[in-house]
C-alpha cells in the first residue's frame, strides 16, 4: 500500500508567503538555513503544527543530507538469550531461567547459525539479547573471537550498553577497559537498544531496575572515544509526553555535538501485547510519522532516520519515506523475535530484491550500505 501524500505547502516560498503563524516561518527560516531548533520549537512541532508542513521541513534536511537515496544492508541478527534479570514493564520478550519460553543457545549454536550464512553475501551481524545474570564480559568476548574465526569480514553489530553495563560490572572493570577487551575480541559497533525513554521519572515507572539514563549516555561516550560508532533509539507511544521526547532527542543531539559517533537514529514504537503495558493504546500511523519528521528535524547533527521495517511494518517504512526517513535498515532474514512476541504480525524477512522494490515504487534510489553507511557496490 503506497499513496502519494499531498503536501499543503510544497515548498519554502509558499510557507513563507502564507499566513501560518510567526513562530512556524521562524522554525522554517532555522531548518532553511541548518540552525538548530530549540527545546520548544520541537515541542510545538509535536503539538500543534500540520503534519503535511512536517513533512516539508523533514523532507527537505533528508534531500540535503542524502538526496534521493535510500539506504538498506544485508543482515542477520542473533539473540542469544531472552533470559533476562530486568523486569520492564514494555517488554514482551525477557523470560526468567526456567520460565516457559525461555532460551539460551551456547557459542557452539551461535557459531553454527553465522556459518549458514558464509554463503549469503551478508554483511552485517546483530547480536542483541537479555541480560543474563550469570554471563561476565570474558564469556561475550569469547563469543565475538569463536564468530571472527569463522567469519572474519562479518561486522559484528553486538550488544546493547545494557548489556554491556551489566557485563562490565559484573567482571569488576571500567567502562573504557571493559569496551576495550570487546573491541579487541571483535566487537565492530554497538547498536542503539536499551535507551527507552531518558526521563528519569518515566524510566522509573517502566523498568526501574535497568541502566540509567546517564550510564547509557557514558557507555555510548566511551564508545566513540575508542573508535567504536553506535545507534541510538528512543522507545515511544506509552506513557511518555511529548515533552520526554524532545529531552531524549535533546540529550542524544548534544552527546553527539560532543563526539560525532552516532550513525543513526531509531525510533522504536511500543507494541502493546504481552506485557505489562498491554492497556496503553498504541500510536497511530500519523502519530508514528509525525514523529519521524520531529525526530528528522530536531537530530540535524545525525546524519541517519531509520525506520525498522520489521517493527512498524513494510507499507508504513515505505510511507516514511516521504516524512525524513532515509535508511530501512537490512534484510533481517527472520532472525528475531522482539517484536513477534509483542503482536507484531509482520515476518521479519525480505530479500535484496523485495527491499530495493519497495524503495523503487516510491521513487527513490536504493543504496546498499556496509554497517558504517559505506556503499556497495555488486555485479
Amino acid at each position: 500500500m503506497y499513496f502519494k501524500i499531498q503536501y499543503i505547502m510544497t515548498t519554502f516560498q509558499h510557507i513563507f508567503a502564507s499566513s501560518i503563524k510567526p513562530e512556524l516561518k521562524l522554525i522554517a527560516e532555522k531548518v532553511q538555513n541548518n540552525i538548530e531548533i530549540s527545546i520548544e520549537d520541537g515541542i510545538l512541532l509535536y503539538k500543534e503544527v500540520e503534519l503535511s508542513f512536517l513533512a516539508v521541513l523533514a523532507n527537505f534536511i533528508k534531500e540535503q543530507k542524502h538526496g534521493n537515496n535510500v539506504y538498506y544492508n544485508k543482515n542477520f541478527h542473533i539473540e542469544p538469550t531472552n533470559i533476562c534479570i530486568h523486569g520492564c514493564k514494555f517488554c514482551s520478550y525477557s523470560r526468567k531461567e526456567g520460565e516457559d519460553g525461555a532460551w539460551e543457545h551456547t557459542i557452539e549454536d551461535i557459531v553454527k547459525i553465522v556459518e549458514s550464512y558464509k554463503d549469503k553475501s551478508v554483511t552485517e551481524c546483530h547480536i542483541v539479547g537479555g541480560v543474563h545474570t550469570n554471563k561476565d564480559i570474558h564469556y561475550y568476548c569469547k563469543m565475538l573471537r569463536e564468530i571472527k574465526k569463522v567469519a572474519p569480514e562479518l561486522h559484528l553489530k553486538a550488544f546493547s550498553a545494557v548489556e554491556i553495563d551489566h557485563m562490565i560490572t559484573k567482571s569488576n572493570l571500567a567502562i573504557a577497559d571493559g569496551l576495550k577487551l570487546l573491541k579487541n575480541a571483535g566487537l565492530d559497533s554497538i547498536p542503539g537498544g536499551g535507551a527507552e525513554i531518558f526521563d528519569e521519572e518515566i524510566r522509573k515507572k517502566i523498568c526501574p531496575n535497568k541502566t540509567k539514563s546517564q550510564k547509557w549516555l557514558e557507555i555510548h561516550e566511551t564508545c566513540h572515544k575508542l573508535g567504536l560508532k553506535t545507534n541510538a533509539t528512543m522507545l515511544y507511544g506509552h506513557i511518555e509526553k511529548y515533552e520526554h521526547r524532545i529531552n531524549h532527542l535533546n540529550r542524544l543531539r548534544e552527546l553527539q555535538h560532543k563526539t560525532n559517533g552516532f550513525m543513526s537514529f531509531i525510533p522504536l514504537k511500543f507494541k502493546r501485547y504481552n506485557n505489562e503495558l498491554s492497556s496503553v493504546t498504541e500510536t497511530s500511523t500519523l502519530e508514528d510519522l509525525r514523529n519521524y519528521c520531529v525526530s528528522r528535524i530536531f537530530l540535524t547533527n545525525f546524519q541517519h532516520i531509520k525506520a525498522y521495517w520489521p517493527m512498524i511494518g513494510r507499507d508504513v517504512a515505505q510511507i516514511s519515506l516521504d516524512f525524513g526517513v532515509d535508511d530501512l535498515d537490512g534484510t533481517v532474514d527472520d532472525t528475531t523475535k522482539i517484536y513477534t512476541m509483542a503482536g507484531v504480525k509482520e515476518n521479519p524477512a525480505m530479500n535484496s530484491d523485495e527491499i530495493i522494490s519497495l524503495i523503487k515504487r516510491v521513487k527513490k534510489n536504493p543504496v546498499e550500505r556496509n554497517s558504517t553507511y559505506s556503499r556497495i557496490e555488486r555485479d
